[in-house]
């Protein structure tokens, strides 16, 4: 098993399970299937991942700090404990306002 995925039939944290890096954005997968996977980022401030769009849903939960958020170009600010789904097939952003981690689910659709 690599570094970059999570042991099964551990306990963990996801405020601890990956670390914050200046000035980059710190991704580990969680789960990976078929149907879809989970992964943890950690971002720096200021750090973003571009507009792009995904052929199915994606649900990010806030797990530390703040970031926008933009779904078919409005705006959404999630902070440390909240969530958001981005619909299928809408153009989608993630941008740190300050150090920010988060969880993103996405399920794959037949």
């Amino acid at each position: 098993m690599g570094s970059n995925e999570f042991q099964k039939s551990r306990v963990f944290s996801y405020h601890t399970s990956v670390e914050y890096a200046d000035g980059a954005i710190v991704s580990k997968t969680v789960l990976k299937k078929e149907t879809g996977n989970i992964s943890l980022f950690a971002f720096a401030k200021g750090e973003a991942l571009s507009e792009h769009t995904a052929p199915f849903d994606a649900l990010i939960q806030a797990v530390d700090g703040k970031g926008e958020i933009t779904i078919g170009g409005k705006s959404f600010i999630l902070e440390s404990g909240q969530s958001i789904i981005m619909p299928a097939n809408i153009p989608h952003a993630v941008k740190a306002l300050e150090r920010f981690k988060m969880v993103l689910t996405m399920i794959k659709s037949n």
